[in-house]
This record gives structure tokens, sequence and C-alpha cells, in this order.
């Protein structure tokens, strides 16, 4: 289930860094490209991707 999270977190890593660069108009040829919502949108799915990729390289706890 780990590995799960792993590729679910970079996916959705890459997808909110591109929505970032593109709202802030730095990578162009999309409807995004220069829009505000998705310079907000972006960093806050890449956060959720980081945390995602967190919890799939955590090690599992140990039983007592």
């Amino acid at each position: 289930m780990r590995w799960v999270w792993l590729i679910l977190g970079i996916l959705l890593t890459l997808s909110g860094a591109t929505w970032t660069v593109q709202g802030v108009g730095v990578l162009g040829g999309s409807s995004m490209t220069g829009e505000t919502m998705w310079a907000v949108i972006g960093p806050i799915v890449a956060i959720v991707g980081l945390v995602l990729i967190w919890l799939g390289l955590r090690k599992p706890a140990s039983p007592s």
C-alpha cells in the first residue's frame, strides 16, 4: 500500500509544480498560463503530494 501513496504523491507533486509555473506565467502554451487561480492551487496540490510521498517513504511502526 505504501507504493500507492508514493506514486500518487509523485504525480500530485509534479502536477502541482506544473500548475504553479503555468499560473505565474513561466510555462506558457495553456489556458492556465497567467491565471492566478492556478498559482494558488498548484502549491497546495504539490504540498499534498509531498505529504503522500512522506507517507509512502516512512517506515511502518514496529509491533510492540
